[in-house]
Formats: C-alpha cells, structure tokens, sequence
C-alpha cells in the first residue's frame, strides 16, 4: 500500500488533535508540520517526529506532500490553502472553510484550475448518533424534513479569549460563536434539511463578554427554498455549558434529535469530552423503542476511545485520505463548507441592516 504523504498548516491547539490523528491513520504518513512561529513548528514537529518548516511551499516541495490539514486561525484559511493547491496538495481545513463569502469562492476558484480537493472538518457528522440521523432522512423515514432547530448553550470564559491573541476580534477571527463554535452544529442542520437555503433573519449580541468585539450570542429564523424553516439559538455565554442539540422534524410527523455536545462543549488543550453524543427524539415509525439500544451502542464506541476528540477528527481525517486515494468526493466538500459561511454571513448582515437577507449574498 503506498501512504499518501500529509502535513499540518498551522501549530496551534487543534493541530496537535490532528497530528495525533494523522499518525494514527495506515494510509497516510505525517511528514512535516508548518507555522508562522519557528518554536511552534519546532516543537509540534519534535512531539510527533516529522520536519519542520516556516514556508508552505518549501514543505510541500521537499516532502512531497499530497494532504495538507490547516489549522491556523480563520481569516489564513484561504491563503495557506491557495498556496498548497499551487504546490499541488489537497486541502482539509479546520471549521470554518473561511471568514467570508470571497475567500470560499477563491478557494473554491482554486480547487478548480488545479484540479484538487478541498474539504471542510465537521467532525461530528461522523458521530454515530449524527451519521444515524441523516440515514433515516435519506431513507425518508421522517419524510421531507420541514422543521429544524438548532441549540446551543455553552460557555467560554475571559481565560479562553486570552488563550491565544487572535480570539474574540473581528480582524482575527472573523466574528464569534458563529463562527468558532456553532459551525458544526449549523452544517448538521444544513446537511439533515436537504434544501438550499432561502431567507435568514437574524440578529447577534454580546451578552457577558466585554472584553471580546464579537458575538456570544446568535438567533436566526431561517426559510429554505421547499417551504421548511428552521430557528437557531447559538451562545457562548450560558454558565456553566449545557449542550448543543439539532434537532429534526419530518413532513410525516417523525422527529429525530441529537445531543451532539454536553457542558461547556470541546475546549482545545483542555480535558477531553466526557459525554457521549447521543440521539435524544427518535419517533422514527416502528423505531419509537430504539432509544435505548442506540445509546448503549454509542456510549460503547465512545468509551471504546482513549480520546474521543482525537478519534472523530480522524475519521474525518481518514474519510479525506482515502478520498484522495480513490479519486472520490469527500463526505464534507467546499461546497458544504460555504454553505455554513453563507449562513451566519448572512445573520451578521441581517443585524447590521435590520431586516430579512435572501439568497443569493
């Protein structure tokens, strides 16, 4: 077998999540890491045993790399994912796919004249309980989906905005909860609904974060092309975290929900996630009493992993991998990714202008 050759953009938190997954997976072998900061590169390469370097396309030159993860703050997705696609590596980015509409379609652009793949991690579609989810929709089990709801109460502390300078500024991180924390669960709710989407109102707020520009709060009522609507409730300000749930309505009557997140929700370089995602509705026809069996199967999975964080980033990992290898599209493509940045791009425009904001942006 010949293991397709991958490297990290970016020596931030999530990128020893990723390097650890990476070197768990047979089919590709982690050659190098890269970072703006030389003690960074230096020090994530010698944890985990691969080369160093402070240029991206000196990396991908030298070793050959064929995968690149990023990991950098939000607003470097798209030139650290340009500049590997020239080089000619396939690009999986961190959450979000980018900061803005332009950035997505440059990387997009991209993809396109040099024939690569770019994906998006959105770890928890391959969550069981989620994946779950989305096989009874496809299935029609719950019909057409009509309704959905996301929440999500979770909380960030003064701590966490300080952990690293480029948090909690518009400039730096390109907006807030909406941007940092939500996208996982606002990709689940655009994935399970089906159609494309229409209307978006809504409005953001800053609660209890003085010392942070952006959002810690969200609300959204959101209209799709075939008639269903959905509602959002996205915080970082609910203390202590309680959870992070999506929720889906069918046109026959059928509900289907999963608690993707529990507490102050997945905190980079923090204890890891101690609660298992598990579906909490399923009144799926013929399928009312599967509750139960579906928990016990997913509780054993997750405290079958020693890191649960780690072992869903590499399955979304290794799913892009052997995408590559196959030639085959990757279960969460650029074009799934911009749909999540259409989305709250579309909840801050509809803030600044007091009124409802239609497709296209």
């Amino acid at each position: 077998m010949t293991r397709i050759k991958s490297a990290i953009i970016g020596c931030g938190k999530m990128a020893q999540v990723h390097a650890q997954a990476l070197k768990n997976i047979e089919e590709t072998e982690l050659v190098a890491v890269q970072s703006r900061s030389a003690d960074k590169a230096a020090a994530t390469a010698a944890r985990f045993g691969v080369k160093a370097y402070s240029d991206i396309a000196e990396m991908i030159q030298k070793e050959q790399v064929q995968v690149v993860v990023i990991c950098t703050p939000h607003p470097a997705h798209r030139e650290g994912a340009i500049i590997a696609m020239q080089q000619g590596a396939h690009v999986l980015t961190e959450k979000p796919l980018a900061v803005s509409l332009e950035d997505c379609d440059a990387m997009m652009e991209a993809a396109a004249k040099y024939n690569k793949q770019v994906g998006m991690v959105s770890q928890r579609r391959f969550y069981p309980a989620c994946y779950r989810i989305k096989q009874a929709i496809d299935a029609g089990k719950l019909g057409t989906p009509m309704l959905g709801s996301v929440v999500m109460y979770g909380w960030r502390d003064e701590k966490y905005y300080k952990s690293n300078p480029w948090r909690g500024s518009w400039d730096k991180e390109g907006g807030g909860v909406l941007v940092n924390q939500a996208p996982h669960q606002l990709d689940l709710l655009q994935w399970y609904m089906g159609s494309e989407m229409e209307e978006v109102y809504g409005v953001w707020q800053n609660i209890n974060h003085p010392y942070i520009e952006v959002d810690d709060t969200a609300s959204a009522i959101i209209r799709f092309k075939n008639g269903a609507v959905a509602n959002i409730i996205v915080s970082n300000a609910q203390k202590p975290g309680l959870y992070g749930k999506v929720h889906i309505h069918g046109s026959n009557g059928a509900s289907a929900g999963v608690q993707t997140d529990g507490g102050a929700m997945f905190l980079p370089g923090q204890p890891a996630v101690l609660e298992p995602p598990l579906n909490d509705i399923w009144t799926v026809p013929g399928e009312e009493q599967q509750l139960e069996a579906f928990h016990k199967a997913d509780r054993a999975e997750f405290n079958s992993t020693n890191d649960p964080v780690e072992y869903y980033v590499r399955q979304q990992n290794r799913d892009f991998i052997i995408a590559i290898g196959e030639n085959r599209t990757p279960l969460v493509t650029a074009k799934e990714g911009r749909k999540t940045v259409e989305l709250f791009t579309a909840i801050y425009r509809s803030t600044k202008e007091r009124k409802p904001i239609r497709w296209p942006l």
